[in-house]
């Protein structure tokens, strides 16, 4: 069970009708469960960034983080268009 306490968190994933909710804390290494319509309508996708509270094991409050959630997805766009470049030719390597 996730201990009391405020958290960010992060929409997993949403399948079946339950929302998987990830805490990012140190040494929590659980999910919640949630029904979607639990959590504010446009965190209602994978990848969300929410600011919660969890009570009894429960979540008890969810606020959308936008500005975090769009920090988050251009920096992981950057990250992939470095890596799918490639790398430039070494010359010395193309003479051998």
């Amino acid at each position: 069970m996730i201990p009391d306490g405020r958290y960010v968190a992060v929409v997993d994933r949403i399948e079946d009708g339950i929302a998987a909710v990830i805490p990012e804390a140190d040494g929590v290494g659980e999910e919640l469960l949630v029904d979607p319509e639990a959590l504010p309508e446009p965190a209602r996708h994978a990848d969300a960034v929410l600011d919660i509270v969890v009570a009894d094991g429960e979540l008890r409050e969810a606020t959308y983080d936008a500005e975090e959630t769009e920090r988050r997805k251009e920096g992981a766009q950057s990250r992939f268009d470095r890596l799918s470049k490639r790398p430039p030719k070494d010359e010395e390597d193309a003479e051998e």
